[in-house]
């Protein structure tokens, strides 16, 4: 990936996997690299003048501000993630600069996670492990803290059936739940469709044990979880989100779990991230984790490399791997 064809600097807004960070060096341009916490928007802003290529985080806003301040040589914005909901691909185009994202790679690391979310809310995990460390003096009992056994026939009703959701889908015939997904723009394979019934969202809500949101955030999903959808949940349903905060909106679930309209929710992402609504953490039937969908060390280390890979092909002249 070495060499170039000289002149501009390649931003990377924060520091990425050791060999990602060695690859970019290996570019042969200078580098311009942030710190392992977010940079400020004076600090995009500042750092970003002059670059070739950028190399941005879901957390960087690369909008036509920053677009402008890189100047006329910028060439490409890789954006280590695969939403893009904080790059303005409009204003980037009208400015020929590519954008590139990192699909594939955290496929099965995020729905790893996605499964040890539905477990953690269905079998009551973390609500156990804090009533121990509580001290709480207890003795088994039939009744103590049961949940929803997910092998007894549970539904998982698949909002997305995208690369994750078939992930995801994978996963959960092997704990033998019932499988229902919401039709996908992405093509599905035979075995992809093996025991998977595709309804409208309003019937997989209303018919769904587990709902899980594999949707990215676009105008069009943005509150697509709603007042009006918890309302057609069953009031046992749990709401997993490993997608974007945004797809959900945050008043309406506080209001619908606190009411038992819901059963739980188990969420990895945040609509105001990194803020979390502290009713949320006041929420036994609540599971909270810091958006860890993607970090497995080598998921984390694909994906950055990914990036790279995708700034050494535009600027070597070569379509991008993998082009928004």
């Amino acid at each position: 990936m070495a060499g170039g064809d000289g002149g501009g600097t390649v931003y990377v807004t924060r520091l990425l996997t050791d060999d990602a960070m060695a690859a970019v060096a290996a570019l042969g341009r200078p580098v311009v690299a942030g710190r392992e916490e977010p940079p400020t928007r004076e600090d995009v802003l500042r750092d970003v003048a002059g670059a070739v290529a950028v190399v941005a985080t879901l957390t960087d806003r690369v909008d036509a501000a920053v677009l402008d301040a890189a100047g006329p040589g910028l060439r490409v914005v890789a954006n280590v993630a695969v939403g893009y909901d904080n790059v303005d691909v409009a204003a980037a185009r009208a400015r020929g600069v590519v954008v590139t994202n990192t699909p594939g790679v955290l496929d099965d690391a995020t729905a790893d996670l996605t499964m040890g979310l539905v477990l953690a809310a269905a079998r009551r995990i973390p609500e156990g492990d804090r009533f121990l460390r509580r001290g709480t003096p207890w003795v088994w009992g039939p009744r103590m803290m049961t949940g929803l056994d997910l092998s007894a026939g549970a539904t998982l009703g698949i909002v997305g059936y995208g690369r994750i959701g078939r992930a995801v889908a994978r996963r959960a015939r092997g704990f033998g739940m019932r499988l229902l997904a919401t039709p996908s723009r992405s093509r599905v394979y035979d075995a992809d469709a093996d025991g998977v019934r595709f309804a409208e969202l309003d019937d997989l809500l209303a018919e769904a044990d587990v709902v899980t949101l594999h949707v990215p955030l676009t105008d069009a999903t943005r509150h697509l979880i709603g007042a009006a959808a918890l309302a057609r949940m069953k009031p046992t349903a749990l709401l997993v989100n490993t997608a974007r905060g945004g797809v959900v909106d945050t008043e309406a679930m506080v209001e619908a779990l606190r009411a038992g309209r819901i059963g739980g929710a188990a969420l990895d992402v945040f609509e105001d991230e990194p803020h979390v609504d502290p009713r949320l953490l006041e929420l036994e039937q609540v599971v909270l984790t810091p958006h860890l969908g993607s970090a497995g060390d080598r998921t984390r280390s694909a994906m950055c490399l990914l990036a790279v890979r995708n700034v050494a092909a535009v600027l070597a002249g070569d379509p991008p791997l993998t082009p928004v």
